[in-house]
């Protein structure tokens, strides 16, 4: 298994560097003044021609990335330009808050997807099966951005059951920073009426950000499912008067979710790209907020920094989705 681990790691890296390069190309060539960002907007030219020279934006752009890519070996990703802290401490405050917010709309996605494509299977061609379907291109269809604000709309502002924005109301006090999950962090201090808060506060953008996901995994399920029930060994064993239930949530579930597993693993990475848009509706504390604010003033550090950070994210979960295939499926590892 360490050698199927390290296997596929060799082949990520050269990935990532393409992706990094990519991006710096991509980012450089837009129009703009890194050092002038950096500098603030009462510098003088002086001080500007100094910082260009003292970070090397003077320099040809190869020879930039170059510089770059021996930072990012240290894991320097530079200072960002609007908040003037090292990058790698603005991303290590923001993260949790995005992975928290992630992993609730993958649970979300996985806990409830997987079981109404097997209800949907089940029931092929019947009102269930249709009303899923129906579900799942809808779900696929709605962009993001409008699901949040009509959620906003009815449960915050029209019902008054849920917070509008942010991820802890501002008169309740912030429970003692242990993992930077705030969720977490109220269960060990043991603040409950902050764990009720945050729970309330996570539930709009959580189910904004699981729809899509939810949608997608219904129907690779329903698929999967339906394509297993056809098997000889289903047959068999119905014949011989196996459980019906045992059989299905068993034995043709296991067999049935290998491209659901992919698309889970998928779309782990893609949350996390896709909150960006769901944390700057519902003012979430994230790393998508921070790139949307990194976007808007030009600051090619956080940038970079994120993206990179996202193809990681992204290369990982491919290995754990390979690792979960090959204990699906012995002979994937084998051939790995």
């Amino acid at each position: 298994m360490l050698r199927f681990v390290l296997r596929r790691t060799a082949l990520v890296l050269p990935s990532l560097l393409g992706l990094l390069l990519v991006t710096f190309l991509l980012i450089h060539a837009v129009p703009s003044d890194p050092a002038a960002a950096l500098a603030g907007d009462a510098a003088t030219p002086e001080q500007i021609a100094r910082l260009r020279h003292q970070y090397g934006f003077d320099r040809p752009i190869f020879e930039q990335f170059l510089l770059y890519l021996d930072k990012v070996a240290h894991l320097d990703f530079g200072e960002s330009a609007f908040s003037h802290r090292p990058v790698t401490l603005d991303i290590a405050q923001r993260l949790p808050a995005t992975l928290e917010l992630t992993f609730c709309a993958l649970a979300l996605s996985v806990f409830v997807g997987v079981p109404l494509g097997v209800m949907a299977a089940l029931n092929h061609n019947a009102w269930p099966d249709y009303l899923l379907r129906i579900f799942s291109v809808l779900g696929i269809a709605m962009a993001a951005f409008w699901v949040a604000i009509m959620l906003q709309l009815l449960f915050s502002m029209q019902l008054g059951w849920l917070p509008l924005r942010g991820e802890l109301s501002s008169t309740m006090a912030q429970p003692p920073r242990a993992t930077g999950f705030l969720v977490v962090d109220c269960l060990i201090a043991g603040r409950w009426d902050a764990f009720a808060d945050a729970l309330r506060h996570l539930a709009l953008p959580a189910v904004t950000l699981a729809l899509g996901g939810l949608a997608t995994i219904v129907r690779f399920t329903r698929a999967g499912v339906l394509d297993t029930l056809q098997q000889d060994f289903v047959f068999y064993e119905r014949a011989m008067g196996y459980r019906w239930l045992r059989l299905v949530w068993i034995f043709v579930l296991r067999n049935s979710v290998t491209a659901t597993v992919t698309q889970i693993g998928l779309l782990f990475g893609g949350l996390i790209a896709g909150g960006v848009v769901v944390e700057a509706i519902f003012d979430w504390p994230g790393i998508g907020s921070y790139t949307v604010q990194a976007i808007l003033t030009g600051d090619r550090q956080v940038m970079l920094a994120v993206t990179l950070l996202v193809g990681t994210v992204y290369a990982a979960v491919n290995i754990l989705v390979d690792l979960v295939h090959g204990l699906l499926d012995p002979r994937l590892m084998e051939q790995g």
